[in-house]
């Protein structure tokens, strides 16, 4: 087999070049790329990479995920989102390649406290969501056979992050208050290529499985809960810390505005992906604990 991997430097990317090695060759690009072009603002040079390549199996992990930069520049993010993706299915259906593309809960309103199901209605609230929205649809209009993994909150050891913030805010500042009126569940970039390889071989085999998924670690907390526990951890691994977990202050959204504006309930439901392909998500704190070594240990 033979995969195309795109945003291979990114969080979700640099774990899939791990993750997808045992299944075949697999042709790793960044933006930089010289021998092929992996810059999704260069649609031509999309079109280009994968006739040249002839992957089996394209996997999409870039894209533009400057949330808040995508109000004041839509056409960019609308451009890598949706127009590039767009671009991506038309040339694996040509070839008759599987796209393997990654979504967001972002596509949701964000209402209510129940978790996202595939077969519910969309209704992004910002930019970056409607842009990511549209480049599902692009997909499913292409007609190849494709997987769109939505997930939520992506960490990883590498790269820059939310719990990698707050840690080292926690050495730098002597306060700290985070929202704590958002809810959804921190997904290691780590679980994300594994169940990605995994759905690969499944729907390889079995062309039915193909589809829109929910992909995300279990359970839920807020992102204030979510930083509270990071530095509890921290400190259990003798991190030097001027802030401590439960003096972190919670925030409403209203207290902390921002240019796009963000969904208060981000719970995805996992079942259909769980039963699809026979798996079981761990809890989002297994996850994030060995980050955090990972992360000390280097």
């Amino acid at each position: 087999m033979k995969i195309l991997l795109l945003g291979k430097d990114g969080q979700v990317g640099w774990e899939l070049q791990r993750s997808l090695a045992p299944l075949g060759q697999v042709v790793a690009l960044n933006t930089r790329s010289e021998a092929f072009c992996g810059d999704l603002a260069n649609l031509e040079g999309l079109a280009n990479t994968v006739a040249s390549v002839a992957p089996d199996v394209i996997v999409n992990a870039a894209a533009y995920t400057a949330v808040d930069k995508a109000e004041s520049e839509p056409e960019r993010a609308y451009l890598i989102n949706a127009q590039a993706v767009a671009a991506l299915a038309t040339a694996a259906k040509s070839i008759g390649a599987m796209l393997v593309h990654y979504s967001t809960d972002y596509v949701f309103p964000g209402s209510g406290t129940t978790a996202w199901r595939e077969d519910l209605p969309v209704a992004p609230l910002n930019v970056y969501g409607q842009s990511k929205l549209a480049g599902e649809q692009a997909i499913q209009a292409a007609g190849c056979a494709y997987l769109i993994l939505r997930t939520s909150w992506v960490y990883a050891a590498r790269g820059n992050n939310f719990a990698r913030t707050m840690l080292r805010l926690a050495t730098e500042r002597e306060s700290l208050a985070v929202i704590d009126d958002q809810f959804g569940a921190p997904t290691g970039a780590d679980l994300i290529a594994d169940v990605t390889v995994h759905a690969i071989r499944a729907a390889r085999r079995n062309p039915e499985l193909c589809g829109l998924y929910h992909l995300a670690a279990a359970g839920e907390t807020t992102w204030c809960g979510y930083a509270r526990y990071v530095l509890e951890q921290a400190a259990e691994l003798g991190v030097e810390l001027k802030v401590c977990a439960e003096q972190i202050k919670a925030l409403t959204t209203d207290a902390y505005p921002t240019p796009a504006k963000r969904p208060a309930n981000s719970r995805l439901d996992t079942q259909k992906l769980q039963q699809a392909f026979e798996l079981s998500f761990p809890d989002w704190r297994q996850g994030v604990a060995r980050m955090l070594v990972e992360i000390q240990g280097k």
